[in-house]
């Protein structure tokens, strides 16, 4: 069975439920070029989605500076955004209504998380965004240039590491929450730290993932709502690198 990306929304599981053109034309099909997938397509609706996440944030972060408790918006953007994400995992036609929903929603959990980190860290923000954009930019040029070659091993390896973390994750917040229990990765500890690291280090070798399912998505003639879908998918993975490279610096601030 080929192994695809973790990420829900680039999975090949999920971008089967779109019919592709090629199996189209096998139906004789008229083909419109003008509602297929494409690598330009969905590279132009990433950079949109990402506008609409950036403003949203910067309302939050700018209310936040002014007064507003940013829990509110946070727990809210997370809440509404997961389930915009679970509505687009089972219906992918609906993404180009949806991802901009996400978008927004996701802007305002990032602007209020940002805001929480700023206030504890001056600085961090930027050099998280900093961080996860020299992150994205080589792991592009490495895909780009076949320097890192997505085969199924490595994509075994890597979905196999992060569903780890998954797990990893909920129960320790499972834990926390019912008894006294203190996860490892919190803390500023050598060994939180290197958590951390291993962590990043997985997300972004989600970025490979990514790219290649959604090239794979275009080869294969897809229908144009999954630009969407795969833009959206790509803005989950990077906001997970962001989120992560605040942890860690957080961390390694606190350690000073």
């Amino acid at each position: 069975m080929s192994l695809n990306s973790n990420n829900p929304f680039l999975n090949s599981k999920r971008f089967s439920t779109a019919v592709s053109k090629s199996e189209e034309i096998n139906q004789a099909t008229i083909i419109d070029y003008n509602d297929e997938m494409t690598i330009s397509g969905t590279i132009n609706k990433s950079l949109l989605l990402f506008m609409i996440l950036i403003g949203s944030a910067t309302v939050i972060w700018w209310l936040t500076f002014n007064g507003m408790n940013p829990l509110v918006p946070a727990i809210g953007g997370a809440v509404i955004g997961l389930v915009l994400v679970l509505i687009a995992a089972f219906k992918p036609q609906y993404s180009p209504y949806l991802a901009p929903g996400y978008a927004i929603f996701e802007g305002l959990f990032i602007g209020a998380v940002s805001a929480i980190f700023e206030a504890l860290y001056p600085g961090i923000v930027l050099q998280a965004v900093g961080a996860t954009f020299v992150t994205f930019m080589i792991c592009l040029g490495l895909y780009k240039y076949k320097i890192v070659q997505v085969n199924e091993q490595f994509k075994s390896v890597v979905i196999a590491a992060t569903l780890a973390i998954g797990t990893y994750y909920l129960i320790s917040w499972l834990l926390s929450m019912f008894t006294s229990f203190v996860p490892v990765h919190h803390g500023n500890s050598w060994i939180s730290i290197g958590i951390s690291v291993f962590v990043i280090v997985i997300a972004s070798l989600n970025l490979f993932l990514d790219f290649d399912r959604i090239e794979k998505g275009a080869q294969e003639k897809m229908p144009k709502y999954m630009e969407w879908y795969g833009a959206m998918g790509l803005m989950i993975t990077l906001v997970w690198l962001y989120i992560e490279f605040l942890r860690l610096l957080s961390k390694l601030n606190s350690k000073n």
